[in-house]
C-alpha cells in the first residue's frame, strides 16, 4: 500500500472513531455540567485539569517515542526497535515517578495557599486531585506503546479503544446523575478508572500483537542510542512538561483571580476547541509516522512535502468547523449548553482562533523532532511557556479582563513558536518560503477570508439567536468554506485522491449491503 492510500486508510478509521466519540463527549459535558452545576464543574476542570495535560504531555512523549522506533523501521533494523522500545520504558518510568513525587509534593502549596475553593468543597477537589495523579503517572508509563501504536500505524486500534472509552464516559456522567453521593468525588474517581483502564489495555494489546514490545532492558540496551534518546527526551520533557505546567498554570491563576465560575467558561472553551482540533489531529496521528520514516530512509524530500502537506490539511480540517464556530458562538453555545457560563462565548472564539495559528505551523514541528536536533525548538519553546504564565499573572495584577489569557498565549507562544518552527526548517532542513507561502499561506488564507466575508453579511441579514437562523447561518458558513476549499486549496491530485476514496468507501459500503 503506498503512502497517501496508507494515511487515508488510518485518517478514515481515526475519523469513523471520532463521528462517534465527538457527540458523545458533547453531550457528556451537557449533562455533567447539569449535575454538578457551575461551581463544582469549574472545580473539576481545574483540579483534573491535568488530564487535559496528561493528554497533550503523552501525546508529546509519544510523538518523541515514535520518532525513534519510526526512525529505525524505515531504517529498517528490528533489533534496533526492541532496544528503543526497551530504552523507551525505562526512561518513562524515571519520568513518572519524577511527576508522581512533583505532584504530591504540590499538593500542599495548592490546596493551602493558592486555589481559590470554597471551604466546603476542599475535600472534595482533593480526592479528585489523588485520582488524577494515579491516571498520570499510569498514562506516562503507556507511552512507549502508545508510540509503537503510532509508529506501526495501527489507526483501527485508537479507534476501537477511542469509542469504548466514550461510552464509558457516557456512562459515568448518568451515574453521575442519577446518584445520591457527592457527584464531584464520584466523577472524579470514575475518570481516573477509565483513563487507567483504557492504558492497560493498549499494554495487553501492544505485549500480544508486536515482537519488540518485549520488556528486557539487560539484554536490549545500548549505550549509543540511550544517550541519543535520552538527550532527546530531556530536551523534549522539558517543553512538554513546561507547556503542560503553563497551559494548566494559567487555570489555577484564573482561579485566583476570578474563582471557580470562570474555569467553568474555560472548560466549556477547551471542550470545543477539543472537538474542533480533533479533526487535525486525527490527520496527523496518520501522517506523523510517514515523516519520520521518510527521514529514516533519507528522503528529505518526501518529509518536507509530507509535513507542508500537514500544516495545510491540520489548518483546513479545523477551519472548516471552528470559523463557524467562531461567528456564530453565541447562538451554538445556547443551543448545545442552554445556561451558557459568563465569558465562556469569548473565551471559546480567542481559543479557537489561538489554536488555528497553530495549525498552520504544526508539522514543521514534526519535520523538526525527525530531523532530531531538537535543542533550539526546545529552549524557545520552553522559555515562552514560563513567559506566558508570568505575563497572565501580571496582566491580572494590573486589573486586566480574565481573557487577556488567550492574547497572552497568542502574543508570547503561538507567534513565537510558530516563527521559530518555520525558521529552523527554512535554514536547517532546506524548506523554501515560497513553497510554504503559496502551499500552505494561501490555501488556508483565502477560504478563511471568504467564511468570514460571508458571516458578516449573513449577520447583517438575520442577527437572531433562534435555532432555525443560527443552524442555517452555520450551514452556510459551511458550504462557503468547502467551495473555496475545493476550488482553490486542493489541487489537481488532491482533488483526485480524495475522490477515489470516496468511490471506494461508497463501493465498500454497497457490497456490505
Amino acid at each position: 500500500m503506498n503512502t497517501v492510500s496508507r494515511v487515508i486508510r488510518n485518517t478514515g478509521f481515526l475519523y469513523m472513531k471520532m463521528g462517534v466519540t465527538m457527540f458523545i463527549s458533547l453531550y457528556t459535558t451537557r449533562l455533567v455540567l447539569n449535575a454538578l452545576g457551575v461551581d463544582d464543574f469549574g472545580i473539576f476542570n481545574m483540579v483534573a485539569g491535568v488530564i487535559a495535560m496528561l493528554a497533550f504531555l503523552n501525546a508529546s512523549m509519544a510523538a518523541a517515542t515514535q520518532r525513534f522506533m519510526s526512525y529505525a523501521e524505515g531504517e529498517g533494523d528490528p533489533e534496533k526497535q526492541k532496544i528503543v522500545f526497551n530504552i523507551s520504558v525505562a526512561l518513562h518510568l524515571a519520568i513518572a515517578v519524577m511527576v508522581g513525587i512533583l505532584l504530591y509534593a504540590a499538593a500542599p502549596f495548592l490546596f493551602g495557599h493558592l486555589l481559590n475553593i470554597p471551604e466546603d468543597r476542599v475535600f472534595a477537589a482533593r480526592c479528585v486531585y489523588w485520582a488524577m495523579i494515579a491516571s498520570t503517572v499510569s498514562g506516562i508509563l503507556g507511552v512507549p506503546c502508545e508510540a509503537m501504536l503510532n509508529a506501526h500505524e495501527n489507526m483501527l486500534y485508537f479507534a476501537v479503544i477511542g469509542v469504548l472509552e466514550s461510552f464509558l464516559k457516557l456512562g459515568a456522567a448518568l451515574l453521575v446523575v442519577h446518584v445520591l453521593a457527592d457527584k464531584l468525588i464520584l466523577y472524579g474517581a470514575l475518570m481516573a478508572g477509565i483513563s487507567i483502564l483504557s492504558m492497560t489495555a493498549m499494554l495487553v494489546y501492544c505485549r500480544r500483537n508486536y515482537a519488540e514490545c518485549v520488556i528486557a532492558p539487560l539484554r536490549y540496551w545500548k549505550r549509543g542510542v540511550f544517550r541519543e534518546m535520552g538527550s532527546f527526551a530531556g530536551w523534549n520533557f522539558t517543553v512538554s512538561a513546561s507547556s503542560m505546567l503553563s497551559e494548566y498554570g494559567v487555570g489555577i491563576v484564573l482561579n485566583h483571580f476570578f474563582g471557580v465560575a470562570l474555569n467553568a467558561a474555560q472548560a466549556v472553551a477547551q471542550q470545543i476547541n477539543g472537538q474542533t482540533m480533533a479533526f487535525s489531529g486525527t490527520m496527523l496521528k496518520a501522517l506523523n509516522p510517514v515523516i519520520s520514516k521518510s527521514e529514516g530512509a533519507g528522503n528529505r524530500g518526501l518529509m518536507l512535502r509530507a509535513s507542508l502537506s500537514g500544516c495545510k490539511f491540520a489548518y483546513l480540517l479545523m477551519a472548516v468547523f471552528a470559523i463557524p464556530l467562531i461567528l456564530e458562538a453565541p447562538g451554538l453555545l445556547g443551543l448545545w449548553l442552554h445556561s451558557v457560563p459568563a465569558w465562556a462565548v469569548l473565551f471559546c472564539r480567542l481559543q479557537l482562533a489561538r489554536t488555528l495559528l497553530e495549525q498552520l505551523f504544526l508539522s514543521l514541528g514534526s519535520a523538526i523532532y525527525a530531523e532530531g536536533n531538537i535543542r533550539l525548538y526546545t529552549l524557545v519553546k520552553t522559555g515562552s511557556g514560563i513567559l506566558f504564565l508570568g505575563a497572565t499573572w501580571g496582566f491580572y495584577r494590573m486589573g486586566w479582563p480574565p481573557c487577556m489569557m488567550y492574547v497572552a498565549a497568542i502574543l508570547f507562544v503561538t507567534l513565537p513558536g510558530g516563527i521559530l518552527a518555520l525558521f529552523i526548517c527554512v535554514r536547517r532542513l532546506g524548506l523554501g518560503l515560497r513553497d510554504f507561502s503559496f502551499r500552505v499561506l494561501a490555501p488556508c488564507l483565502v477560504p478563511s477570508a471568504a467564511t468570514f466575508a460571508a458571516g458578516i453579511l449573513l449577520s447583517r441579514i438575520d442577527a437572531s439567536l433562534s435555532p432555525v437562523p443560527v443552524l442555517f447561518r452555520t450551514c452556510s458558513l459551511l458550504v462557503v468554506f468547502l467551495l473555496f476549499l475545493w476550488f482553490f486549496s486542493l489541487d489537481g491530485g488532491e482533488r483526485g485522491t480524495l475522490v477515489f476514496f470516496l468511490k471506494s468507501a461508497w463501493r465498500k459500503i454497497q457490497f456490505s449491503r
